[in-house]
């Protein structure tokens, strides 16, 4: 398909993307004016009436804003806050209401189908209201209304959402960097990888690698990734504490992935020493209508944003030989990051302290 061959050609500056260059210098054109739009008040950025702290990727693709949102929500609260999430829910079922909540509540009721497996993954590790609709200010006005003690929203996937007022930015890059550095079509960029912060801010946009190096010119922080023990799906849907004793064979399971980039999960396995195990490379955000594993399979692995598609009585009902284990995410960065995150929430008002 051409899609994929255009996608397979952002690593480099060869004939297929120079020959669509003239359509990205367009869309550099466009982009930098609206976001000068933006800056000089020509286009109005909107407050929630809350602190907005961003989470988002110039590039294409999921680069691992959500890991990295799940974690500063934890850091967030270890540091007293009380801290909202606001995500479009990608692929999610059009509903006839702009806004669906996930708390306490509603979170046993709804399905990665109405609200998308990410924002429930994200209530899952986090257990903050997370608030899903396209329009993330009014989202910020819904969810601060629904739930007055959040003191701050953190926006997952919002970079480019200038319409919604932020304070501080986080940009994640993974190991393509920015790839031949141009913009779409020509290259995997949605726009430059140092444009003109927002006047809003309160700091410098914070870059973290999600990476073994840094992969752009820019100055950031990495942050390790590893796995956790794996769980059962039954106990990890329940919530309970990994056994680490309690573990797959590390011969002969099969791999699920359906992420952005699913070789990164099976490289994960291998380093972990799993050995002859059968990837299965699913699309990212798979709804998984159907298991993608045949009867009679002993083990399967998943990641935690496929297990939230995969409730236990319907894997028990439709492959009943198959025990399925949860992989979840270690992901740490380093204390670098933290100090710069930090710093940045001391310019912050703190509301309810």
């Amino acid at each position: 398909m051409i899609t994929q061959r255009i996608v397979r050609s952002w690593s480099s500056r060869g004939a297929l993307p120079v020959s669509l260059w003239p359509v990205s210098a367009l869309m550099w054109l466009l982009v930098t004016l609206r976001r000068q739009a933006y800056r000089f008040g020509l286009m109005k950025s909107e407050s929630p009436g809350l602190p907005v702290l961003v989470v988002g990727n110039r590039i294409v693709g999921g680069a691992g804003k959500t890991p990295a949102t799940i974690a500063i929500v934890q850091h967030l609260q270890q540091l007293g806050w009380h801290p909202g999430v606001l995500t479009r829910g990608y692929k999610r079922a059009e509903d006839t209401t702009p806004f669906s909540l996930i708390e306490q509540v509603s979170a046993g009721q709804l399905s990665a189908a109405e609200v998308g497996d990410e924002p429930l993954l994200i209530w899952r590790r986090t257990h903050v209201p997370v608030m899903v609709g396209r329009d993330r200010v009014g989202g910020g006005h819904a969810l601060c209304q629904a739930c007055p003690e959040v003191d701050i929203l953190v926006c997952d996937d919002g970079l480019q959402h200038l319409r919604l007022a932020r304070q501080i930015e986080v940009v994640v890059f993974d190991e393509r960097g920015a790839g031949n550095g141009w913009l779409l079509p020509a290259g995997p960029l949605r726009e430059p990888i140092d444009p003109v912060a927002p006047a809003s801010l309160v700091a410098a946009p914070i870059v973290l690698y999600n990476a073994a190096r840094p992969t752009t010119p820019l100055k950031g922080h990495l942050a390790h990734r590893g796995m956790s023990p794996m769980q059962p799906l039954s106990a990890w849907w329940a919530g309970q504490a990994s056994d680490a004793s309690l573990q797959p064979p590390r011969d002969g399971a099969w791999a699920v992935a359906g992420i952005a980039h699913p070789p990164k999960f099976f490289d994960q396995l291998a380093a972990l020493g799993f050995t002859n195990t059968h990837p299965v490379a699913c699309d990212d955000h798979d709804p998984y209508t159907t298991l993608p594993w045949p009867e009679g399979i002993a083990h399967v692995i998943v990641t935690e944003k496929d297990a939230v598609k995969m409730k236990p009585e319907r894997v028990r009902h439709e492959r009943p030989a198959t025990q399925v284990w949860v992989a979840a995410l270690d992901f740490r960065p380093e204390p670098s990051f933290w100090q710069a995150i930090d710093s940045a929430l001391a310019q912050l008002p703190r509301p309810h302290l």
